[in-house]
């Protein structure tokens, strides 16, 4: 291992001096924080956890105290605050790192970070166990049981963190009224592939979530794109992309996940320098970190930034060309909710908009506060549950003052998060991805011929 990789893992936020630095503490960050507005705590808003980051890099604080423990754990990881730093710097690195900190601190954070860490070692490193994890998750979704717990308030007798999981869960199911045809989303596959498709065509990242409780989304992506003139692949040996693990401070885990889809994404010579394609904000988010999260790799830093460099979100490919416009899906109004990496990580910000607006006659209603995290942040709404919930209600409100019965939303947990509050609140509201009305309309269009008309 070379020096600057075991520094890296050694001394995760001593690496990040520089950039800890850069904080010039005049607070512009704290308002945009979503926990800071909720608590009015200092330590809880991005300036606050800076001094405290940089009280373990310079010895002052121990890597395993109480308060560093508690108000690193708090925070969303929404990079709100990186959007308005004059100073430009980048938190979420740095944030970690601070969990880089905690992981290899080894201190008892609770029963449900000790669970997470389990899994996250022994499932979500393992395609197969993870598959079949989510294989489960389908069955116990799909058969109603689920929807009948939360229906007779058995889950909220067992615990809220326990109602809240199942309603996460049973808001990940399909809100189409029909389900559409699956394209063939295998490698090598010319049949569905229009004649003027460009020779490079696109490798759709599916994500573990995405493939495992969203595999409709990535239906809808791939033939969205297909209609707009790409060539779709998915690539059997990809991998999760490793937001988890870097969110918990598995820094490790994420690399060697990294690792893995970089040695995938290259395995076609032909398709090379194809862009990379995501409609999950926190995987996109997540993959195009990987430049830095390998930059102390002699092997793969070099083509960890290829990697990321090629990477883009579903709606910011589609600006690439002249979009086709559907027809008409619902006379509701409709919503969008800003994905937090999608739109601090990725940059993303106008491009989910500009693929709504290609859904004909579409009524749209602005949502105050769309640029705010929603509370879901990963598992967060899991381990942090009254800050989380705290967030989602501030959101709930504002979607109820739109009036809309649809919300978009573009990244999977988001959808799970807003959906599990709307259950709960008996909220009439359907919340899917952009990509999904967008396929619906093209299907209502006649796009796809009239097998996957609704």
């Amino acid at each position: 291992m070379n020096t600057s990789m075991s520094t890296l893992l050694a001394n995760p936020i001593a690496s990040q001096e520089d950039k800890l630095l850069a904080c010039i503490h005049c607070g512009l960050c704290l308002e945009a924080c979503p926990t800071y507005v909720i608590t009015g705590d200092e330590n809880d808003g991005p300036r606050g956890r800076l001094y405290l980051m940089r009280a373990v890099g310079e010895g002052r604080l121990a890597n395993d105290s109480v308060a560093f423990e508690r108000h690193i754990d708090r925070c969303l990881g929404c990079r709100a605050c990186e959007q308005v730093c004059p100073a430009g710097v980048e938190y979420g690195q740095l944030l970690e790192a601070a969990r880089g900190e905690l992981f290899i601190s080894g201190a008892n954070r609770g029963f449900s970070y000790g669970i997470l860490r389990l899994m996250l070692k022994h499932v979500w490193l393992y395609p197969s166990r993870l598959k079949f994890a989510f294989a489960a998750a389908r069955v116990l979704r799909d058969s109603g049981v689920a929807r009948m717990l939360l229906k007779f308030r058995i889950a909220k007798l067992v615990s809220k963190r326990f109602q809240f999981g199942l309603a996460l869960l049973e808001s990940s199911a399909s809100k189409l009224d029909k389900p559409r045809t699956r394209p063939d989303r295998s490698a090598g596959n010319e049949k569905a592939r229009p004649a003027s498709s460009p020779a490079t065509g696109a490798m759709l990242f599916t994500g573990c979530v995405g493939e495992g409780l969203f595999s409709r989304v990535n239906d809808a992506t791939a033939r969205v794109l297909e209609a707009n003139g790409f060539a779709v692949e998915v690539l059997s040996a990809q991998v999760c992309c490793g937001a988890l693990h870097a969110h918990a401070g598995d820094l490790e885990g994420a690399r060697t996940l990294a690792r893995r889809n970089i040695v995938a994404f290259e395995s076609k010579e032909t398709h090379e320098g194809a862009p990379v394609i995501t409609n999950a904000g926190g995987c996109g988010a997540m993959l195009a970190s990987y430049a830095h999260l390998l930059a102390g790799d002699e092997k793969f830093a070099e083509r960890a930034r290829h990697f990321s460099a090629r990477v883009r979100d579903v709606s910011q490919q589609l600006e690439t060309v002249e979009l086709k416009s559907g027809g008409q899906v619902t006379s509701d109004p409709v919503t969008y909710d800003a994905s937090c990496h999608l739109l601090y990580g990725q940059h993303a910000g106008e491009a989910p908009l500009t693929m709504l607006a290609s859904v004909n006659n579409l009524n749209f209603a602005r949502l105050e506060g769309s640029e705010r995290c929603c509370g879901g942040a990963g598992i967060y709404n899991l381990m942090e549950p009254e800050l989380s919930r705290g967030v989602l209600d501030e959101k709930l409100l504002n979607i109820e003052s739109t009036g809309a019965k649809v919300l978009a939303t573009g990244n999977p947990g988001c959808q799970m998060q807003i959906g599990a509050g709307a259950i709960l609140k008996g909220m009439d509201l359907r919340v899917c991805h952009p990509v999904e009305l967008l396929d619906e309309s093209y299907a209502r269009a006649g796009l796809y011929g009239r097998s996957d008309e609704s």
